[in-house]
């Protein structure tokens, strides 16, 4: 019961914290500090990546219309016409291919490495700090200027591929990917709304990609889910979903009046408090 219990507010913390850019590895590392699971460490490092998949489905569901390239046109007579393209969801879609592929060709050979020697308190504490400072000096910089893309079907190929590259940063435990992504928008012109939706796009394949290479792994190691880890994981990725709908829409609204910088300053808090628990407990020994 414990674990069910657990799983679901694992599911709260990250619905929330995968979307604002607030690092979700900087909150979960905490939670799993003081709330850990009583299943197996190869199920948890599995649970926390496949988790998300809850999550994506909730951009998947809230931009569904934006993201079908499929569609009937309706015809004078009422009745709908044949099944055509949708140039426009093609080249969206393109455009976050493109944008995912710099993290694929770095992520997919560094993927355990960087869980070895990169997911710790000192790491996600300094990211959690660098990044708040950044987006604090990135938004007083841009204060008064007008951002170049206000429309994401106006965003080009190459600013989608620089896009991109900064998502490769979010490699690094406690950057955030949507931190990254937004981040890098901003700086390339791309107003908040244009690259909080695009950050959200491209969490499809990223997640599911993700998701595929942690299962592919616990599979190859002869490793099975007994019933309570099912049950947890569906609760966790349940949870994640509908917690993930109301988080992304309140960030889609919250950035149509405010910048990021209040999330700057919440990042550099949470990284002071995991820096000073990390020195209490000896974890920085």
């Amino acid at each position: 019961m414990l674990d069910i219990i657990n799983a679901i507010f694992y599911g709260i913390v990250e619905g929330i914290t995968e979307w604002l850019p607030i690092s979700s590895t900087g909150h979960l590392i905490l939670y799993e500090e003081f709330f850990p699971f009583s299943l197996s460490a190869d199920f948890f490092e599995m649970f926390r990546v496949v988790i998300q998949l809850g999550a994506i489905m909730a951009v998947v569901v809230l931009f569904f219309k934006k993201l079908n390239p499929f569609c009937r046109p309706a015809l004078p007579n009422g009745r709908r016409g044949s099944i055509m393209l949708k140039k426009s969801t093609l080249r969206l879609w393109a455009k976050v291919l493109i944008a995912c592929l710099p993290a694929a060709i770095i992520g997919l050979p560094l993927d355990d490495w960087l869980d070895e020697h990169l997911y710790n308190f000192y790491t996600v504490a300094a990211m959690l700090i660098i990044y708040g400072i950044a987006f604090i000096v990135v938004e007083m910089r841009n204060r008064n200027k007008r951002p170049a893309v206000q429309n994401l079907a106006k965003m080009s190929y190459k600013t989608a591929a620089l896009i991109g590259v900064f998502q490769v940063l979010s490699l690094i435990p406690g950057t955030s990917r949507s931190g990254a992504t937004i981040l890098g928008a901003i700086l390339l012109g791309c107003s908040r709304p244009v690259g909080a939706e695009f950050s959200f796009f491209l969490g499809i394949p990223v997640m599911f990609g993700a998701s595929l290479l942690k299962v592919v792994k616990f599979i190859a190691k002869g490793l099975s889910l007994s019933g309570l880890e099912i049950a947890v994981l569906l609760i966790g990725m349940i949870v994640a979903f509908l917690v993930s709908v109301l988080a992304i829409r309140f960030l889609m609204n919250f950035v149509k009046k405010h910048d990021f910088k209040v999330f700057g300053y919440y990042r550099i808090i949470l990284g002071a408090i995991v820096l000073i628990y990390a020195l209490c407990s000896g974890q920085l020994v």
